[in-house]
């Protein structure tokens, strides 16, 4: 019964994962609220790893969406789609670099420090601001994503950096500098769902690295098949619901700006900064 339980619990997860990974709100500022409320019965170390491990679900639904934009072997592409599709890969890579080189340095820094609900409601507010004025600098000049060049990919990259900070949103920090860069919202998200490939990969390989060595030293449990469980199916429903999650935010971008989004940062920022101060006192 036990099991049963902590398995609904991943459902939730992989859930709210799903939704918060691609929309401009913040998965990890979710997650951690998530957390607050609803606890899973897995060891402190197995949950840090999970949080970010549950990420790969949401990672194969951009790869089975894109499949055919993001494979430059399609026997249905010509010469030149193959080579742009190459060269979009090489601006992912250039794009991913910033927050690869800050992340690795401060990783265990930013998971003592800044994991917190204060700096995640601050970020949920401070960004839901932006979201209300970043599209009011006149017409977009970048259409497509192959259209986007090296410089603004690494200059996207650099905002990348920001979503470091738990409650800023990976997405969003992407979104809102390409869209301040003069990227349009369609081909901004979508270039934000391919840097999404390499980051999470990489954030995901060093949090199960880093949990191995603690297993290997006896600072960590092995984990034991209801863990395993809990992340099998946080990562298959986090798949599932990224598929439609990401289907439906491409339908809303082509038509919307992202102002719903900003006002329900500032709200949940307040909500959650409210809640905490009034549990503590």
């Amino acid at each position: 019964m036990t099991t049963f339980i902590e398995l609904l619990k991943a459902v939730l997860f992989g859930i709210v994962e799903g939704v918060t990974e691609w929309l401009p709100i913040s998965s990890t500022g979710h997650m951690i609220l998530l957390d607050e409320f609803i606890k899973l019965k897995v060891t402190g170390e197995f949950y840090e790893m999970f949080q970010v491990v549950i990420q790969l679900g949401a990672i194969a639904a951009v790869l089975a969406l894109f499949f055919h934009k993001l494979n430059p072997f399609s026997p249905k592409k010509d010469a030149l789609q193959k080579k742009d599709t190459w060269n979009l890969w090489f601006k992912v890579i250039v794009a991913v670099l910033p927050s690869a080189a800050i992340g690795l340095v401060l990783d265990d820094w930013m998971d003592e420090h800044l994991y917190n609900y204060v700096v995640v409601a601050i970020a949920l507010v401070v960004y839901g601001v932006a979201f209300l004025f970043v599209e009011k600098g006149g017409a977009k000049k970048i259409g497509d994503v192959y259209a986007i060049d090296y410089k603004t990919a690494l200059l996207i990259g650099a905002f990348q950096c920001l979503a470091l900070i738990p409650g800023t949103s990976r997405s969003g920090s992407t979104i809102l500098g390409a869209i301040l860069l003069g990227v349009a919202r369609p081909a901004g998200a979508e270039f934000s769902f391919f840097l999404a490939i390499p980051t999470m990969l990489g954030a995901s390989a060093l949090k199960v690295l880093k949990y191995g060595l603690d297993i290997a030293e006896g600072a960590a449990a092995m984990p034991t098949g209801t863990e395993i469980g809990v992340l099998a199916v946080g990562c298959v429903v986090s798949f599932i619901v990224s598929l439609l999650v990401i289907k439906g935010l491409m339908e809303y971008v082509r038509n919307h700006s992202f102002k719903a989004f900003g006002i329900y940062r500032i709200i949940l920022g307040i909500l959650v900064l409210g809640y905490f101060v009034v549990t503590t006192m």
